[in-house]
């Protein structure tokens, strides 16, 4: 069999293109995106600034019934608690209302916050390589080309230190069954595949979204580690209730990766909470 080939997902002049498209949201998610489209509409109103698909759904590998929705809106002004109230009652009547999708996530923030100087390489990466524009301005127009660089593996994923206390609070505080500990191992599961990822993203020298993709690529600088982090690519894309699979994550894996991750890149910028 062929050696499958990877994209480094970079224009010719070596910056990270842009993925995903409406052109590519596979027929069978389109109802679902139509009627998140008007809601937003209908629930912000003259407050959404821009709304964005970003994940599987808009790169066209979406499954039916296994993967959500997930969103991005940018608000005139920063959200308040009303907002995110709205946002969280749409998220959930849109996954009750469409067995396509496995849940909705909807992430809520400020035009200002997204174009700001602390957030270019994190969110505002995030908006104009890894979004697509679904409603209003696009805030890519405003934002800078981006490099597969450590200035930009640093500002993404150089904060899984500080996360991993809260992941090991979730953990503990959680019910102990599937339905509560399947979403757990589905998150930390991609978040810890994608840490990885951009941990060699500058020697690898591209992007790409896939899990089963970043965690070869990883493997092949961190052989060691290589079998943990394929597991967690699958278990990204078909996750299990497993307890013992998070305590893996935060007392082994998470914690080898971060001290890893700021060997190599450093330490995230502080952010304004």
């Amino acid at each position: 069999m062929a050696e499958k080939v990877l994209s480094k997902g970079l224009d010719p002049q070596g910056c990270i293109e842009r993925e995903g498209s409406l052109g590519r949201v596979p027929h069978a998610f389109r109802p679902v995106v139509a009627a998140a489209r008007d809601r937003l509409l209908h629930v912000l109103g003259a407050r959404l600034h821009s709304a964005y698909l970003y994940g599987s759904i808009p790169r066209g590998t979406a499954r039916v019934g296994r993967s959500d929705l997930d969103l991005l809106v940018a608000l005139r002004e920063e959200p308040a608690d009303a907002d995110r109230d709205a946002v969280r009652a749409l998220d959930e009547a849109l996954d009750a209302e469409f067995p396509q999708i496995d849940g909705v996530g909807t992430l809520l923030h400020g035009r200002s916050r997204l174009l700001s100087d602390a957030e270019t390489y994190d969110l505002g990466w995030f908006v104009a390589c890894l979004c697509t524009p679904l409603l209003g301005e696009d805030l890519a127009e405003y934002l800078p080309r981006y490099r597969p660089d450590s200035r930009l593996a640093r500002e993404t994923n150089g904060d899984l230190a500080l996360l991993l206390p809260r992941w090991r609070e979730r953990v503990a505080a959680a019910d102990g069954t599937e339905t509560a500990l399947r979403p757990l191992v589905r998150f930390m599961s991609r978040h810890l595949v994608r840490t990885g990822f951009t941990l060699v993203m500058p020697r690898w020298n591209g992007w790409t979204s896939d899990l089963a993709d970043m965690a070869e690529i990883f493997g092949a600088y961190y052989p060691q580690r290589a079998g943990q982090m394929r597991a967690a690519a699958v278990r990204g894309r078909e996750p299990i209730g497993d307890p013992a699979v998070l305590r893996s994550y935060v007392d082994d894996l998470g914690p080898w990766l971060a001290d890893e991750y700021t060997r190599v890149h450093g330490v995230k910028s502080p952010r304004p909470d």
